[in-house]
């Protein structure tokens, strides 16, 4: 079953508006007609399946949209590893670049590329809170080069699953980097959403993926929760686990969480979410669209996928709704 979750009303209205204007043409006029030749700077703050997935969208979008690396498209990936300031290197040079156009995977790639690129379109995905990040002046009309997508989950839906789980449950882990302003944001929601459902949330913050193991071993809690963390699901193992010899269950931010080992999620599917942002990239590029007066887009379904493998491992019973629901299960 596909469910649509309401980010704000803002937010749902705007993924549903494409409102054309006038901008500069980007790329330059190959021979043989067809798509214009573009050079794309693509800027990702750290490998995990879920940002790799949304490259790889972006890349097939261009792709279908008549964008062929080697022929009249060229990629510039750069890629940060996890370090902020290697991060704000790339952004630089991206900045010094021939490049019509750049991409910035993760808030934190984001951040750096819109304070360092102002002369060209910027697009970023895989940004959980555009506007707290500072990327955009609002959803509906972003108001500068930049624009994009969103990977906002259903936090409450996803804190929901614990219950579902076990009914008894009266405490969650969450584990989160202190330097993300997206995991700050998933935080807050999912600490309203556990006072919803009667849980007790114990915050473990850290700083870099070295620390995600001993984090998870501290908690003494009924569930742990990792949301869209960058730092955190780079190390998702040790999570995995931690849950598994406490025998609780461990409830992911996204899809490629649970298909790692992780137990549950409803969340949005990443290689669509960057799919959707290379459509982006074709109406800047061959239609001369404005990012100032393109709304920033969400993904308006999301999947309930089960890992029932991991569930043994952990020791958790899955209910019989929760697997007729999904609408993925792992076996």
């Amino acid at each position: 079953m596909k469910r649509l979750f309401p980010l704000t009303a803002a937010l749902t209205s705007s993924a549903l508006l494409l409102t054309a204007c006038g901008g500069s043409e980007g790329g330059s006029e190959a021979s043989g007609g067809g798509a214009e030749e573009a050079t794309v700077g693509i800027s990702q703050f750290v490998e995990h399946p879920s940002l790799d997935a949304a490259r790889e969208g972006f890349v097939a979008a261009l792709e279908e949209g008549g964008y062929t690396e080697g022929e009249n498209l060229t990629l510039d990936v750069q890629n940060a590893s996890g370090d902020q300031g290697t991060s704000t290197n790339i952004a630089s040079n991206f900045a010094n670049s021939d490049a019509d156009l750049v991409l910035a995977i993760a808030t934190p790639s984001a951040q750096g590329v819109a304070q360092s690129v102002t002369d060209k379109p910027v697009l970023f995905t895989a940004v959980t809170d555009p506007v707290e990040a500072g990327l955009v002046e609002s959803l509906e009309s972003p108001g500068g080069n930049v624009t994009g997508t969103t990977d906002m989950n259903p936090v409450a839906e996803q804190i929901a699953l614990i219950k579902q789980l076990d009914p008894e449950a009266t405490s969650v882990g969450i584990i989160y980097s202190s330097g993300e302003t997206n995991s700050q944001v998933q935080v807050e929601m999912a600490k309203e959403a556990a006072a919803e459902e009667g849980l007790e949330v114990v915050e473990k913050a850290v700083t870099n993926t070295s620390e995600v193991a001993q984090a998870a071993e501290s908690f003494d809690t009924d569930a742990i929760y990792v949301p869209t963390d960058n730092k955190v699901v780079a190390g998702l193992e040790a999570v995995i686990s931690a849950a598994e010899a406490k025998k609780i269950p461990l409830i992911a931010g996204e899809g490629d969480s649970v298909e790692r080992g992780a137990l549950v999620t409803q969340g949005i599917d990443y290689e669509k979410l960057g799919r959707q942002t290379g459509e982006m990239a074709l109406r800047i590029l061959q239609d001369g669209e404005d990012p100032a007066s393109m709304p920033v887009e969400s993904q308006e379904d999301t999947q309930l996928i089960v890992n029932l493998k991991a569930a043994e491992r952990m020791g958790v019973e899955v209910p019989q709704q929760m697997r007729e629901n999904a609408d993925q299960v792992i076996e």
